[in-house]
């Protein structure tokens, strides 16, 4: 029975203690500052509730209304975008690569571009030097979406604090999570004051919605352990697989409605109690992750997305780019639902996505890059064992 639901997540979450759910006056805020280095923390209710606040904040210091992001990132960046009642501009990516073509991006900037939006995805680190360099030029705000890199660094530096605006998620399987968060930081004292005022005009406070997220962050330090996950996640992940509901098993059914609403007192002390091992647990899952990465790059053909010299990313899982999209649904279609923690990230480029506005839009190397990419966890609950299994498939697809 035991090995009939045990799995790994899909990326490694920071496990919940039964001691971070005792009172304290620990502060979320105070803790990420240290932990940023930085000033002030804004914490909001979920890391594209933050993007929201971030750019509806710029939208009082400018009158620039277009925001540039690239073609291949989360389908609720946008949705964030045309919330705030602004224009998102889809940007072609590198090749084999999720970042900015940076061809592309000076061709797209103009007089309107309020905003230049580098993805930091997976814990990998996008190019900033030369997007700063790109935006200084226009005249554009640069907002680091760092939802998937809390604690990665760019030459040294911390991802999210390079910019005019840093953007992180504490959402599930981002390390430190309080089931359903989000946190933003600026280097400038007018930003800061726009990011406060712009919290207080438009998030609510919804008691029914902080009781759910504390219902599921109870759920989360219950069932985020191995037993526990094939009950709750991977028998839904099978069930949508056999129905052929691809975008429902990633969760990139994504809703332009999304829940926006203060953060209760609690939830964030969790949090700041469980940041105090979030370092810890980065350095086990780097070693990890490296060892693993090293032994995928024996197999002719795959490229596992690594830091660029002198970055230190975060490893929640390790991000591969197959050949061919036929060598990487073959992979798939024998390890996505055999409990070993591989799966895909995004379905799409963003340009794919019917519920988004962006049909017309051309970006070959973003559809490219998501049709030949699949994801392996980093969790540490995925053994040696599991991942020779992963090994072997993917070696046998490809040779």
């Amino acid at each position: 029975m035991a090995h009939l639901f045990h799995e790994p997540p899909p990326t490694a979450g920071l496990p919940l203690s039964m001691s971070d759910f005792l009172p304290s006056k620990t502060s979320l805020e105070e803790g990420l500052a240290v932990f940023l280095q930085q000033e002030y923390v804004q914490i909001e209710s979920s890391g594209t509730a933050a993007i929201m606040v971030a750019l509806a904040a710029l939208k009082h210091l400018s009158n620039r209304r277009s925001v540039i992001i690239p073609a291949y990132t989360c389908p609720f960046v946008p949705l964030a975008i045309l919330r705030c009642g602004l224009k998102p501009i889809i940007c072609e990516t590198k090749k084999n690569h999720f970042d900015f073509c940076l061809t592309s991006l000076e061709s797209a900037c103009d007089e309107d571009t309020l905003a230049i939006m580098p993805t930091h995805l997976g814990g990998r680190v996008a190019d900033l030097a030369s997007i700063m360099k790109i935006a200084q030029k226009c005249g554009a705000y640069v907002v680091e979406d760092a939802a998937q890199a809390l604690g990665a660094r760019w030459q040294g530096q911390l991802v999210g604090t390079l910019g005019d605006i840093g953007c992180y998620s504490l959402g599930v399987g981002k390390g430190l999570t309080i089931y359903g968060g989000g946190a933003v930081i600026a280097r400038k004292s007018e930003v800061r004051e726009a990011l406060k005022t712009t919290h207080v005009e438009i998030v609510p406070f919804k008691l029914t919605w902080e009781i759910q997220r504390l219902l599921g962050l109870i759920g989360y330090y219950v069932f985020y352990r191995p037993l526990g996950l094939g009950l709750v996640f991977g028998m839904p992940l099978r069930k949508n697989l056999q129905e052929g509901k691809l975008i429902e098993a990633v969760g990139d059914d994504c809703l332009a409605d999304f829940p926006v609403h203060h953060v209760g007192r609690w939830r964030k002390a969790i949090g700041a109690k469980a940041l105090m091992r979030l370092p810890d647990f980065h350095e086990v899952s780097r070693k990890q992750a490296f060892n693993r990465k090293a032994q995928l790059c024996k197999i002719h053909g795959i490229n596992v997305m690594d830091d660029a010299e002198g970055d230190t990313g975060t490893w929640p899982y390790l991000l591969v780019l197959m050949p061919t999209q036929q060598s990487r649904d073959a992979a798939l279609a024998e390890l996505w639902s055999a409990k070993l923690g591989v799966g895909r990230l995004f379905i799409y480029a963003l340009c794919d996505y019917e519920y988004l506005p962006f049909s017309e839009v051309k970006a070959p190397n973003a559809q490219d890059f998501a049709a030949r990419t699949l994801t392996i966890t980093n969790s540490p609950w995925l053994d040696e064992s599991d991942f020779s299994k992963i090994y072997e498939v993917l070696e046998r697809v490809i040779g």
